[in-house]
């Protein structure tokens, strides 16, 4: 927090700015632990009373890793401090500063529910029919599409379960300002919906127009090779 000259938070008697700055000072490299350093988080959300902002609006200068999440992922944490002690050299960075091993991909394409996403089988209330088949939860405010992470494939606990694998939707905790990316248990509705009867219809008739084009080229090339050998033509 940058508001009252940092003294809405104090270490040791003094704002917590003061020690950043000091740690920050001899750092090759300085990583942005979980989603509160990298974005701000809850402290930065509307209206923002504290005037709190991310590490990166502080230090500059230096290199930021940002390593968001809240919190971030412990194999996330433990692989970009082990790429810059074996290779004395910073992870391959996004545009937004994060690792992009671990931040190539958004949720929604390494979730296991993908496919009732493409099939239009969705989650409509937590407790119908379709939560209890495993359906997708995009309906019921599931954030996957938009957010970039590897809770789908890494996972939790040793690769035990995620929040979505529970039957909770992602909340995109790490991506910025998700606080504000409200409320949590509305679909985003800049994302199209798929349907599965509209996708069951056009894939019958482009299957039937393939079919029907298959019958008219074996016809004509039948009809040719009927045809008598006129002149050695």
């Amino acid at each position: 927090p940058l508001g009252e000259d940092g003294m809405y938070c104090i270490v040791n008697g003094e704002p917590f700015l003061k020690h950043l700055k000091e740690s920050a000072e001899g750092a090759k490299a300085v990583i942005a632990w979980g989603s509160c350093a990298s974005w701000g988080c809850v402290q930065a959300a509307k209206p923002n009373p504290t005037t709190a902002v991310p590490i990166h609006k502080v230090i500059t200068g230096k290199p930021i890793i940002k390593v968001p999440g809240c919190p971030p992922i412990a194999e996330v944490m433990t692989g970009v401090i082990m790429h810059l002690v074996l290779f004395d050299s910073i992870p391959p960075l996004d545009s937004q500063g994060r690792p992009k091993q671990f931040y190539g991909n958004r949720i929604h394409d390494t979730c296991y529910r993908r496919a009732f996403f493409n099939a239009g089988q969705f989650v409509e209330r937590f407790d119908d029919e379709g939560a209890k088949k495993g359906w997708c939860l995009y309906k019921v405010g599931c954030r996957g599409p938009t957010t970039y992470n590897s809770c789908g494939n890494i996972r939790w606990y040793n690769g035990l379960s995620y929040p979505i694998q529970a039957g909770h939707g992602c909340i995109g905790c790490s991506e910025d300002n998700f606080w504000d990316n409200g409320p949590f248990y509305h679909r985003l509705t800049t994302i199209p919906v798929p349907s599965v009867e509209a996708n069951a219809d056009k894939v019958g008739m482009a299957v039937a127009a393939a079919a029907a084009a298959g019958a008219v080229v074996h016809g004509v090339i039948s009809k040719l090779r009927s045809k008598p050998n006129r002149g050695g033509e």
